[in-house]
């Protein structure tokens, strides 16, 4: 087993690698950049490394820098985390040239499945559903209009390289698709290098679920059931539960084998993450594309398996075999993970960076929250805004969702905007607690939550329970004083009773 490991990676994914890093005794390494040098995972590392201005391009992507700190540090491998270097095949082989463990799977089998395109080929060899579409990039306009006739729309434009919804757009008509084109293209250039786009058929009405898969070097390859994943904005996921609320036992075992089949058919080793779409309306399911490391939501799995992923990931690249089998693999209970943001779900999820001004963590049982800040911490403008990956279990999924809600309401940030609001609004949505759900949901959900202004005793209702929350937060007036602002119907009239008598 390694004695020391260095980690490519900062936030609370670099914390949580710490954390089983430092159950198996094993001492680590920290890089960070001018901005990051008083973060949470800086002071949890036994040691740490300046890499650099605050860029991740002059950062925490100079993969020949952290290799030079892993070989000054004696590290004898590298964990990257997700995002940065985490699926740069070329940083793969320059850790191994420099003697050091790369703590993922192999080269060539990120590059098979790092391009969507080269991903679908491998999938349908290897017997798999894929949505249907093309397995090559488009050569322009005219090839992609006579492609998107022959499928029928609506149409996604898809980029070929990344990930993260960058370069895809829905395209549901001919009107749409030359400006949907270009745009996919100059965003998937931007941020990959690479323009190439393919087109798929889109499905409606669909769900996004994923496989976790691991893999050891001895041949052996399981699945851990599934996780879902629909509720995304911008293409990014923001809410993750496991098991997934339309899954069967025969679907997920048909969903699993699939995966396991992409993960064979690649010689694949680690933990990774095969992403599937399934129609809500007859439960088909299409191969959509293979994350070939960690991915953020892998805490709900590990408390509905009780597998440690990142002490199995260490585990196997060291060369033992996997831990359990897929006999052994069995899901209990029900977890669910919300993306804790610095964002302002009110302003489409824009950023919202500053500093934590308080910080209030939820206890109990059941909670986990894997974080990467702390009281007075300053949530960059550089990076990614995920503050923490907080997630649940419960025994089944109702007391998973009465769980989050309780703890959602004890969580507290101060001093920055964040998407704690919009969970607590979900949790007590009733087309969430009846599992209804697919990758339009938050769209659904904003329609769903806009005041009836039609309505004048729910705007009445709406303006007393405004000026009531905000009286509290000021701290300004009483409840009774507040509800004098409201405007003079009876049914104002009403509320101003109920405020006084505590009953609102």
């Amino acid at each position: 087993m390694f004695k020391k490991i260095l980690i490519a990676n900062r936030g609370e994914i670099a914390c949580r690698v710490i954390r089983a890093c430092r159950e198996m005794k094993i001492a680590t390494v920290a890089v960070y950049s001018d901005v990051d040098a008083d973060a949470l995972h800086v002071r949890m590392a036994d040691e740490a490394y300046n890499i650099g201005p605050a860029p991740s391009s002059e950062s925490y992507l100079r993969g020949e820098k952290i290799i030079d700190i892993a070989n000054t540090s004696r590290a004898e491998a590298i964990h990257p985390g997700y995002g940065f270097l985490s699926e740069n095949a070329a940083f793969v082989r320059d850790v191994h040239v420099a003697g050091l463990t790369f703590i993922g799977p192999p080269p060539e089998a990120m590059e098979a499945m790092g391009g969507k395109m080269s991903a679908r080929r491998i999938a349908i060899e290897a017997g798999v559903p894929v949505v249907p579409g093309t397995t090559e990039r488009l050569s322009g306009f005219d090839e992609a209009k006579e492609t998107a006739v022959k499928f029928g729309y609506p149409i996604m434009l898809k980029a070929s390289a990344g990930g993260g919804g960058k370069g895809m757009r829905l395209v549901m008509d001919e009107s749409e698709l030359r400006s949907a084109l270009e745009t996919a293209q100059g965003e998937a250039r931007a941020s990959f290098g690479d323009d190439a786009v393919y087109i798929e058929k889109a499905v409606q009405r669909p769900r996004h679920i994923e496989i976790q898969v691991f893999s050891d070097t001895h041949g052996n390859h399981v699945h851990l059931g599934e996780r879902e994943c629909s509720i995304q904005r911008r293409h990014q996921k923001v809410i993750e539960e496991a098991p997934s609320p339309i899954n069967s036992a025969d679907l997920r075992a048909e969903m699993g084998e699939c995966a396991v089949k992409v993960a064979r058919a690649v010689n694949y080793v680690g933990a990774g993450t095969v992403e599937f779409l399934v129609s809500d309306v007859d439960r088909s399911f299409y191969f959509l594309e293979m994350n070939t490391r960690l991915q953020v939501e892998h805490p709900v799995t590990e408390l509905v398996t009780g597998i440690d992923l990142v002490r199995e990931q260490i585990r196997v690249v060291a060369g033992q075999p996997l831990s359990f089998t897929q006999q052994d693999v069995s899901l209990t209970g029900h977890a669910i993970e919300c993306r804790i943001y610095a964002e302002d779900p009110e302003q489409n999820f824009m950023p919202s960076p500053g500093r934590i001004s308080r910080l209030r963590i939820p206890q109990g049982p059941g909670i986990r929250d894997d974080g990467g800040v702390f009281e007075g911490a300053d949530v960059s403008i550089y990076y990614d805004p995920m503050i923490s990956k907080f997630a649940v279990y419960g025994r089944d999924r109702r007391e998973a969702i009465d769980r989050m809600r309780r703890a959602l309401m004890e969580y507290r940030i101060e001093g920055i905007k964040t998407t704690l609001p919009f969970f607590r609004e979900v949790m007590e949505d009733e087309v969430f607690i009846e599992g209804r759900l697919d990758t339009g949901f938050i769209s659904g959900f904003n329609e769903r939550r806009k005041p009836n202004v039609a309505d004048p005793i729910a705007h009445d209702i709406a303006i007393i329970a405004a000026a009531l929350q905000y009286s509290k937060r000021q701290g300004l007036v009483d409840a009774a004083a507040a509800s004098t602002s409201v405007p003079n119907s009876k049914w104002a009239a009403a509320g101003r009773e109920a405020a006084l008598n505590n009953k609102l």
